[in-house]
């Protein structure tokens, strides 16, 4: 197939090369086009603008940083919904918000072309593997159509309802994580307090009912201290703060995730903005 491809930072260069291992035909863009170098020494094509990448792509995928970015690549000038062509399928991995998920599809509905919002987890380690957990919102017959280059991407792929569900779910997925990170430097903390071997502790509690996700790929980067992005701090508080306002509206209150998120921006403004999640640890020291 021909598939555009936009943003290729941590995650998205690993599900480009899983395209192109595929032998499908890609096209990308990329603000910053030094990231896209190996992706066209693999066989990609690099052109300059989102509105090149609708004209050639009949899948596109998204995946860019913050909620600003996609509604510049889908509604900015030489946008993709400026030169999309009917019976498209543009599909936004990004964690962004579900009120834009909607509005993408509205208008893209409005052209004759389909829009999901899949929204992935997994960091780094799931991309470059391919099992990557993506949570889709939109119509459940394109998810079904799409399911075939999904499944290069992810191991758990669910569709999850209409446009903006895919969003909802992630949004379920950051709260979750935002208390757990704070669990897994706590307990690292204490490990050493009391004198015992962390990687020991690993051990013995990740296989446990105490085992998540964060524990096993993210605790053993803070005993290292490795704090090389996975998932930048900075992407992170920009979910939480999209969490954190849909529970406001709703009159939620998220005791655990508005921690969480006062931990982070701390650390963001000591300067850790561009470190990995697992940099939390650092908060404690």
């Amino acid at each position: 197939m021909k598939i555009g491809f936009i943003g290729t930072g941590v995650m998205g260069k690993s599900l480009v090369n899983h395209l192109l291992e595929e032998k499908h035909e890609v096209f990308l863009f990329t603000r910053t086009a030094k990231k896209a170098e190996s992706l066209v020494e693999a066989g990609a094509v690099l052109l300059d603008s989102p509105k090149q990448v609708a004209e050639k792509g009949e899948v596109i995928f998204t995946m860019v940083g913050y909620p600003a970015d996609v509604e510049e690549v889908y509604f900015g000038d030489n946008g993709l919904l400026e030169s999309v062509s009917a019976g498209t399928i543009l599909v936004d991995m990004t964690t962004s918000k579900p009120s834009l998920a909607q509005r993408i599809y509205n208008t893209a509905a409005e052209k004759g072309v389909y829009a999901l919002d899949a929204p992935v987890s997994g960091g780094d380690i799931g991309a470059k593997n391919g099992v990557l957990s993506i949570m889709v919102g939109g119509d459940k017959q394109i998810f079904k159509q799409l399911s075939p280059l999904l499944d290069l991407f992810g191991e758990t792929i669910i569709y999850q309802g209409a446009a903006g569900a895919g969003q909802h779910t992630k949004m379920c997925n950051q709260i979750n994580i935002a208390s757990n990170m704070i669990g897994v430097c706590e307990s690292l903390i204490y490990a050493k307090k009391a004198g015992l071997d962390p990687e020991n502790v690993l051990r013995s509690i990740s296989t446990g009912a105490a085992g998540s996700w964060s524990l096993s790929n993210l605790a053993p980067r803070m005993i290292a201290e490795d704090f090389k992005p996975g998932f930048y701090i900075k992407h992170f508080i920009k979910d939480m703060k999209i969490a954190a306002e849909e529970a406001e509206a709703w009159g939620l209150k998220l005791p655990g995730l508005k921690l969480s998120l006062s931990m982070y921006e701390e650390l963001a403004d000591k300067g850790y903005g561009e470190k990995g999640t697992q940099a939390l640890i650092d908060y404690f020291n």
